[in-house]
């Protein structure tokens, strides 16, 4: 938030008898608006050190509504029906005790995946049995109770046992090979490798901290190691990156934001400010493309040259995505959140105007809801946004109009702020209506990219540049299976294995979005799966 010039003339006695009385009110109008602009940066500091971040808008109760508790206390007294011990009775009805999630009378089926999940059984002898030989009793059924337990550590070591046999006919000697690993010479299996970037990058655990955990569980390893490891791994999915990023920049609908990033060493004790640009590709995929800084050549880097004639980049209000659009001729979109957030912050200094612009906005807001509810696509989604939000976003730029002719407000005043960022954006605001295929907001990106912002509170920074750019790598993938629900481990233990032999013209079916379709069913799977613990 930039910082209000205050630098205004201050009023002495001496000063004011040399003034003049125009001289006078000009100081006074600018000394109002410093006043001004220095209480809302104020409330936006309160709100990001005390207050809720979210944009959810509470309209004002209406003063002829009646709450609940002058309803229900006119109401006369009735008897309250019997209690049983299953419910807790309180004033006006009863409430049903709530279950664990982890009851024993549960299934296991409730809590936990018996696939995926190890399970080990512990029999338990009946003390009645004791002294009983088993032809005194019979077993007439079994009762099963559940526990979630942890081990120390998750860390296995698989030893290999070789034999070397000599042959009596030709007095040779025969042994078996060593398993060959996904990275030559090292000691790292590929579940090791899978897990180590899982870790870092979907549960944003660092290498420092997982170092700390292999050396409690025993291990007598580097911390450099890890790092090696993790570079070389990255490395290794790189090509299926740039396919994915490829497949993105031929989407006919693209979505793009960028996030700051903290890489590589701009002096003593200093980090250079990067930037990570996610791209949204129609298909559902993610690619988080590294760039040192937020200068505008970076978007056509990002995105190439569009393909298709009709393609539509839906963005914030940022000037450099449409200096790219203007140069490449494609549509360029504008994300109606974005728009929404300035009337939300204008709410401190004007509630009822600000408030109206948020009400009409969640009326159209309102609309791509009942389109999801109601399941439409294509022309159907079409015509509904025609027919039912076209006119709600008409009415919104007249009332916009309107407020510009009362001119009575300050330019510095918020609300004038958040009129004229919607004024300037009204033709992008509108491509949603006549595409079906254009998200109303870029709602879709803002959360595919919290990945970088939960990663900046846990690892922080990037030590280099390659660092950056290899976190990218890992997000994009990680992230993309996500959205097509694939654990990332798996496919990540999966993916390792092949890419070594995998045939280069076909790497596009390592991407998440088409492993899940030839590989899903039949994947390959570490040494140590399957083995008793």
């Amino acid at each position: 938030m930039s910082m209000p010039n205050t630098s205004t003339p201050t009023f002495t006695v001496e000063t004011v008898m040399g003034l003049s009385p125009q001289s006078i009110a000009q100081t006074l109008q600018a000394q109002a608006a410093s006043i001004s602009a220095l209480e809302q940066q104020l409330e936006w500091f309160k709100r990001q050190l005390f207050g809720k971040k979210s944009e959810r808008f509470a309209p004002l109760p209406d003063a002829q509504q009646m709450h609940l508790g002058q309803l229900l206390g006119d109401l006369p007294a009735t008897d309250a029906p019997e209690a049983d011990s299953d419910s807790n009775t309180i004033p006006a009805h009863q409430r049903r005790k709530p279950r664990s999630n982890f009851a024993d009378e549960g299934t296991p089926a409730s809590f936990f995946d018996e696939t995926k999940v190890p399970v080990h059984t512990i029999e338990l002898a009946n003390p009645e049995t004791k002294d009983l030989s088993p032809d005194q009793y019979e077993v007439v059924s079994q009762k099963v109770s559940h526990r979630l337990a942890q081990r120390p550590g998750a860390y296995v070591v698989l030893k290999y046992v070789r034999s070397v046999i000599k042959r009596h006919n030709t007095q040779t000697l025969h042994c078996a090979g060593a398993p060959t690993g996904i990275i030559e010479s090292s000691r790292a299996d590929v579940s090791l490798l899978a897990g180590v970037v899982v870790d870092k990058f979907a549960w944003h655990i660092p290498l420092y901290r997982q170092h700390q955990r292999l050396s409690q569980a025993g291990f007598k390893l580097s911390r450099a190691w890890l790092t090696q490891l993790a570079q070389k791994t990255i490395s290794l999915l790189e090509p299926i990156y740039d396919t994915q990023l490829e497949s993105i920049r031929n989407s006919r609908v693209k979505a793009m934001d960028e996030t700051p990033i903290k890489a590589g060493r701009s002096g003593p004790c200093k980090m250079k400010s990067a930037y990570f640009w996610p791209v949204y590709g129609e298909l559902d995929e993610v690619c988080f493309a590294y760039f040192e800084s937020r200068r505008h050549e970076h978007v056509q880097q990002a995105l190439g040259l569009p393909g298709a004639t009709d393609a539509v980049l839906l963005t914030d209000g940022y000037e450099a995505y449409a200096r790219y659009a203007a140069k490449t001729g494609i549509t360029h979109a504008q994300c109606w959140a974005h728009c929404r957030r300035g009337f939300f912050e204008a709410l401190g200094a004007e509630p009822q105007a600000a408030g109206q612009a948020l009400q009409q906005i969640g009326e159209i807001y309102a609309q791509e809801e009942a389109i999801r509810e109601r399941d439409l696509y294509g022309d159907a989604k079409r015509e509904h946004r025609l027919s039912h939000s076209k006119p709600l976003v008409q009415n919104f730029f007249e009332w916009v109009d309107l407020q510009f002719e009362r001119q009575g407000f300050l330019p510095s005043n918020p609300l004038t702020k958040a009129l004229a960022y919607a004024r300037e954006r009204r033709a992008q605001l509108q491509v949603f209506l006549g595409d079906a295929d254009a998200a109303m907001d870029t709602n879709h990106l803002e959360r595919a990219l919290r990945a970088i912002p939960m990663g900046r509170r846990n690892w922080l920074f990037c030590w280099t540049e390659v660092g950056a750019k290899h976190a990218g790598i890992m997000q994009s993938l990680i992230v993309t299976c996500r959205l097509h629900d694939i654990d990332p481990y798996t496919y990540l233990v999966d993916v390792l294995q092949r890419v070594g032999h995998h045939p280069a013209s076909r790497v596009s079916e390592l991407t998440p979005r088409q492993w899940k379709q030839h590989f899903a069913e039949n994947t390959l799977r570490s040494p140590l799966h399957g083995l008793v613990t």
